[in-house]
């Protein structure tokens, strides 16, 4: 019988002809018993079109299309593997009518902001009807309230010891498509459970294998999704990998199967779990353990131990054998401080020449969890990773993502405020230097020089302030926590983009001529203005040690000294303009007076190490008063 084209009679044949006890069952009858004979004849003879036509004329309704095919093909159907455990015949179905009383908790719960669906449920319960005959007190109810375009009703199966809402099939056919699938996937594992179904599915992993590797991951990601259904091996595997590349890390907790058990895949997939636990596990989060979710061997265990340890300190690099590896470390390099636009040129040049260290590694998802890397793979990146052949595939290779970095400083005065709710910045440029030679010229004092960017979660601005004074520090000192990095004009850069103050004070000191002790140095200090507070502008440029100009400007008060240029004249470039124009004028004007930028996407992502400077300020002379306040702010969510 057909239902739109759906042959019941081959699907409940095939679904017949491959039951086998699950591991739950008894595998084999006592003498004489006939129990599991019994248990394994799952269907029933049909329904006659006039057994069909009284149990419709004793509801008052015509039933939906799938739901009649089926009884007409099987007048009932026993469902070993599920709560539901008996679906009755056409004799035996009747309306649900709410005996529980589920429809006033239901309606009572509805909003001003209900959905169709939720709406539409809370009505199930009168209206539907009961299939099961034989449950654990579970019901099989079809709604006629919740039809779609071909007439059929949805099927909702409810858990009564559950708690939980129930679960909705958009027609009955598909709620036995999934149940056949579930039978599927119960006896994956057992050895003697081959068939034509199962064969197919596993041809569809090895297919989507080669899809993926061709680029062609959406193709393979509907293989391996409905293979997963079915629990053939494997599908769960490579389905995770094309997963938290298009969506990344942040993304769920990654899971990739029995393929960590596999030590050769250890150096890619762990390190992403890895990255997903710390993430999870920051300050403020209940922790929980670092589990790979399959059993492993102890040389495993230790590995991915290991490992954790090392995503956790920001100390872990991911580090690939032959020709991409060493683009691995050429881009590093480049990403270290702050080209992230070139990093990303320098892997996807070499994406072709990755290769797989296991058969079902799909794709270098180590990268994800380098710390100076992985933010470089944006998830737009990760799709353009999955689309490019590779590993000897041949294939069209996809059109490049855009580059992340707008040129130059302007980005800074973008109207969505990037730090807010600080809106205050600063930061060092210093000619001609590596970024690192910073600590020597505006380090802290015996400070530990640059540290890799921490490990933070998805959302967070990642460098962040440090709040509060440090336990050895004089009330009058400002210590910045900058970024550090490299211009694409051969500045060395330290971006601190939270500042704690409001701008210089009467104490301040600008770093810029002990940074400029062999060559120039600019420094610049923005503080926006906010209610009755004015915005705050600092400059000031030195070379060799000495400070050639500088300026700072408070609402319409200019402080200034040296000679300033023309193109940087606070009078011409922030006083003629309105509130709103004068940072971007500034930022524009230092742009075309000495080539400055600044990259977002390393600054906005935590590519960079920092450091930690002196203080911006001075000590008190004598008789000079000095008053100490902090900003109180939280920490923001982009």
């Amino acid at each position: 019988m057909n239902d739109n084209g759906f042959d019941w009679g081959t699907f409940l044949r095939r679904w017949q002809d491959e039951w086998v006890p699950s591991e739950d069952e008894a595998m084999e009858p006592a003498e004489g018993d006939t129990a599991l004979a019994d248990m394994a004849v799952l269907g029933a003879p049909p329904a006659s079109e006039a057994e069909v036509a009284d149990a419709e004329r004793r509801l008052g309704t015509r039933l939906p299309s799938s739901y009649r095919a089926f009884l007409l093909t099987s007048n009932g159907w026993r469902l070993r593997d599920d709560s539901i455990h008996q679906l009755g015949a056409a004799h035996e179905i009747d309306w649900f009518g709410d005996p529980f009383g589920m429809t006033p908790m239901y309606r009572e719960s509805l909003g001003e902001r209900a959905t169709e669906q939720e709406v539409l449920l809370a009505g199930m319960w009168e209206r539907a009807l009961q299939l099961e005959t034989d449950s654990d007190m579970s019901y099989a109810l079809l709604d006629p309230g919740d039809t779609d375009d071909d007439g059929e009703w949805a099927l909702y199966v409810y858990h009564g010891w559950s708690g939980e809402y129930p679960t909705r099939y958009p027609s009955f056919r598909a709620y036995m498509q999934r149940r056949y699938e579930s039978f599927h996937a119960e006896r994956a594992q057992l050895p003697e459970f081959v068939n034509d179904t199962t064969r197919a599915r596993d041809a569809d992993v090895a297919r989507a294998r080669e899809e993926a590797l061709s680029g062609r991951w959406e193709a393979a990601r509907e293989l391996l999704d409905l293979a997963r259904r079915y629990g053939r091996p494997g599908a769960w595997g490579m389905l995770g990998q094309l997963d938290v590349l298009a969506q990344g890390v942040g993304h769920g907790r990654p899971y990739f199967g029995g393929l960590v058990a596999d030590p050769r895949c250890t150096d890619d997939l762990v390190p992403v779990m890895a990255l997903a636990h710390v993430r999870d596990s920051l300050p403020g989060r209940t922790a929980r353990p670092f589990v790979l979710g399959v059993e492993t061997d102890d040389g495993i265990r230790a590995a991915a131990d290991a490992i954790h340890a090392r995503v956790g300190d920001g100390s872990h690099r991911y580090a690939p054998d032959g020709a991409f590896g060493r683009a691995v470390a050429g881009a590093r390099e480049v990403a270290r401080w702050g080209d992230t636009d070139g990093a990303w040129r320098m892997l996807r040049a070499a994406l072709p020449s990755w290769s797989p260290p296991a058969p079902d590694v799909l794709a270098s998802l180590g990268l994800l969890a380098d710390p100076v890397l992985g933010p470089v793979v944006t998830r737009e990146r990760g799709r353009e990773l999955l689309a490019t052949p590779r590993a000897g595939r041949s294939g069209a290779v996809p059109e490049p993502v855009p580059d992340l970095d707008p040129p130059g400083l302007s980005w800074l005065a973008e109207s969505g405020r990037w730090n807010a709710p600080y809106d205050s910045y600063r930061c060092v440029w210093v000619e001609g230097v590596e970024p690192d030679a910073l600590p020597g010229l505006v380090g802290e004092d015996g400070g530990a020089g640059l540290t890799v960017a921490p490990v933070r979660p998805a959302g967070w601005f990642p460098h962040d302030v440090r709040w509060g004074r440090r336990d050895d520090s004089a009330p009058w000192e400002d210590r910045a926590v900058v970024a550090v990095g490299r211009t694409g004009s051969g500045w060395a850069f330290g971006f601190d983009p939270a500042a704690r103050t409001r701008g210089p004070g009467h104490l301040f000191a600008s770093p810029a001529a002990e940074a400029s002790r062999d060559g120039r140095a600019v420094v610049l200090w923005t503080c926006r203005g906010r209610d009755d507070v004015p915005a705050v502008f600092h400059l000031s440029v030195a070379e060799r040690g000495e400070e050639l100009y500088a300026f700072t400007v408070r609402g319409t008060e200019v402080e200034r000294s040296g000679a300033v240029p023309g193109g940087l004249d606070p009078d011409r470039v922030l006083l003629s303009a309105d509130d709103a124009d004068r940072e971007r004028r500034l930022l524009a004007a230092l742009e075309e007076e000495f080539a400055l930028s600044l990259p977002r996407h390393a600054l906005t992502e935590g590519v960079l190490p920092e450091l930690t400077t002196r203080s911006w300020n001075r000590g008190p002379r004598e008789g000079e008063a000095f008053a100490y306040a902090t900003v109180g702010v939280g920490r923001p969510r982009r």
